[in-house]
């Protein structure tokens, strides 16, 4: 796991500098910390921040091809690189390591762009073709490892953290009012947005080609569903159980592949359960657990994460989180994140991966993507019943199934039913509307809107009539069950760009640590994506087919424990008996003023209302953490934006230096006189 940065330099501007990218791997050694490399050539330069993890002697990057043509830095794993690597060998390659990143470039050479195809992993790639002058980079099918792009002065410039980047001192940062709609409706930028203008991601499943000044994106992969007029999945459960089980433990297996140790994350729910439970049955001894407690028993599951531990027998660590705790991080987190959060959920996660790695880990397996491949969020079971619901709107019970599945919302059983039938039942006549499943969620959230100022409404709302705008969907997508297009919905909007960004790669990375995701195994996802809906939400029983799966492997509380999301306190968060000075800096009438991104007066409102113990409402509450962040975000990188130092002499520094030669034959091709590394 690494790090990455670049820039690739037009014919009318200056090389790269290796002071440029020393100053850019800077920015993100934490990503990185225990090797770094540099490549240079007359047009590109390539950076790395290396978390050595496997082949830890061999596999300092930059690599380059066996002729020299194709230079690589690489951030990531490609879980299923041994069987590549025999391929490789077979058609003729030579490898000098035994990294994955050799096997990429390898592959690169002998297939080109065509090779994201044969990877199973978690990647962001660059490749550097020095005879085609050709910048080539790609990101993994869902998006767990970032990677970002602009362009300044006739160069591109890339990395793996925004702030890289903006460490070029001609990268001008402004937050895009576009941006920040739509992180407060959907809680993250649409990709390829960021929240900073002229910024842009590459987007999950998705590879660019920059040649000569020309950038071209192309899409490599994109979830898919059966249609109407696909072949029937007829086979038995017991047959689909039993080919789950074997994909989901040769899917843990090959993520313990390492050359360091290999923790799993407890959270006390079936997902990170199951991963642990797979984990005990391939004989690892010796495993070591990690959860979060929270002293609000509204949010803690510690009982469950005990039990589950005990039952396996792990080594498990508990981290204890209080109010303050969250507070108090939650700028460290921002600078992290690198974009408005809507939640505090990733502050406890930013100490989790602290405690991992003070015991001296730098891989953890995680249980994310149980949920959205397999059904297991609650809004999925909130739009079959409001599709039942408008097959009979007059029906004044019908409605009342919402009540088992948000049990705690207030009122539901009681005072207030009216008012919760009106919200359920608006836009029951629209079940049509592509977006049906989460039209509902997104239209609450849009109520934050309106601490924005003028300013920041006026400039979002020229996107057209949609306002933020809406995600785009794929061509086949009205032709799914009405449950594939809700998960659709949750994999392109919100599993990337907020659960593996903001909850998994960011906090996770700020401490070195690298997050592995079993369910998110290429294999896996194509076989629950094919399989019929009843497998996955059978009425209102969530993840049918993994709870089949796994069930003789758990305890019966955790095996048949239903949902419980993963949130964390957020107005009690800033607002502790230990004041927060940050916190009254970033919501003060004069900080918001000079920002120029939200109204005073009605923030002044929402905090007046917090610090005289009013209860907050969900939205209220989302809304406090989204303009607190992006207080933080403006502070951090517009206002007071801090760059760190650059690499020094002292830093364990690969530099490769790939210049041409006047014997060269032909310019840009390799030449023995013209490579030098020190």
């Amino acid at each position: 796991m690494c790090g990455i940065v670049g820039i690739v330099a037009s014919e009318s501007a200056p090389p790269p500098e290796e002071s440029g990218l020393r100053q850019m791997l800077g920015m993100i050694r934490h990503r990185g910390p225990d090797q770094f490399g540099v490549y240079l050539d007359e047009r590109a330069g390539l950076g790395s921040a290396r978390l050595s993890i496997v082949d830890l002697a061999g596999g300092q990057q930059p690599i380059g091809s066996q002729d020299g043509r194709y230079w690589i830095v690489f951030n990531g794993e490609i879980f299923n690189h041994a069987a590549l690597r025999s391929d490789l060998e077979a058609r003729g390659h030579r490898f000098r390591t035994r990294t994955d990143t050799e096997v990429v470039v390898h592959a690169y050479e002998e297939f080109g762009p065509a090779c994201l195809e044969k990877f199973n992993g978690q990647f962001a790639i660059a490749i550097w073709d020095r005879k085609g002058q050709e910048l080539f980079l790609a990101r993994d099918r869902l998006g767990v490892r970032p990677l970002f792009h602009t362009r300044v002065g006739g160069s591109m410039l890339f990395g793996s953290e925004i702030k890289s980047i903006l460490a070029d001192r001609r990268v001008s940062a402004r937050l895009d009012p576009v941006a920040l709609a739509q992180v407060f409706t959907y809680w993250s930028p649409l990709s390829p947005r960021t929240a900073f203008l002229g910024i842009q991601e590459v987007p999950p499943g998705h590879y660019l080609l920059a040649h000569r000044g020309e950038i071209r994106l192309h899409r490599y992969w994109n979830p898919t569903f059966p249609g109407p007029k696909d072949a029937a999945d007829h086979r038995s459960v017991e047959d689909c159980v039993e080919e789950f089980r074997f994909l989901l433990t040769d899917a843990v297996r090959i993520r313990l592949r390492a050359d360091v140790p290999v923790g799993a994350y407890l959270s006390g729910g079936l997902d990170s359960a199951a991963i642990a439970a797979v984990v005990k049955r391939l004989g690892v001894s010796g495993l070591d657990t990690f959860s979060i407690a929270f002293n609000d028993p509204q949010f803690d599951e510690s009982c469950f994460q005990q039990q589950m531990a005990r039952f396996l027998g792990t080594q498990h660590q508990v981290v204890q989180t209080a109010h303050g705790d969250i507070g108090r991080v939650f700028p460290e987190v921002i600078w992290h994140a690198e974009l408005p959060l809507m939640r505090t959920s990733p502050a406890p996660m930013y100490l989790l991966a602290k405690a991992v790695r003070a015991r001296n880990y730098k891989v953890v397996l995680t249980g994310e993507g149980a949920d959205e491949f397999l059904g297991g969020y609650d809004i999925f079971k909130e739009a079959g019943i409001r599709r039942f619901w408008a097959r009979r709107s007059d029906s004044k019970w019908r409605w009342r199934l919402l009540s088992k599945i948000y049990p705690d919302i207030a009122g539901i059983n009681g005072a207030g039913e009216s008012y919760l039938q009106a919200f359920f039942g608006a836009g029951l006549e629209d079940v049509r509307n592509p977006y049906f499943s989460h039209g509902l969620r997104w239209r609450n959230n849009g109520r934050t809107h309106r601490f924005f100022s003028a300013a920041v409404q006026e400039a979002a709302a020229l996107v057209g009539a949609d306002g933020p705008g809406m995600p785009v969907l794929p061509a086949a997508f009205m032709n799914w069950h009405p449950l594939a297009r809700a998960q659709y919905l949750e994999i392109d909007v919100f599993l990337s760009q907020y659960l593996l960004c903001s909850q998994g790669d960011r906090p996770a990375m700020a401490h070195s640590i690298e997050g592995r995701f079993p369910f998110l195994d290429e294999r896996l996802v194509a076989f629950c994506n094919r399989l019929p809906p009843r497998l996955k939400l059978n009425g209102l029983n969530e993840k049918f087919l993994l709870r089949r799966a796994v069930r003789q492997w758990l305890p019966p509380e955790i095996g048949q424990r239903g949902k419980r999301p993963y949130r964390a306190p957020i107005h009690r968060s800033f607002f502790p008996p230990e004041a927060l000075g940050y916190v009254d800096e970033m919501l003060g009438a004069d900080a918001l003023r000079a920002a120029g991104l939200f109204n005073p007066e009605a923030v002044g409102k929402l905090t007046a209302k917090v610090r005289q113990g009013g209860a907050l409402g969900e939205t209220d509450d989302m809304a406090l953490a989204g303009i607190l962040s992006t207080q933080l975000l403006h502070q951090l990188f517009i206002k007071d934006f801090q760059r760190a130092k650059p690499l020094a002499d002292e830093d364990d520094v690969k530099v490769v230096t790939h210049r041409r030669q006047p014997d060269s034959k032909e310019p840009g091709i390799f030449h023995p006189n013209a490579f030098s590394q020190k």
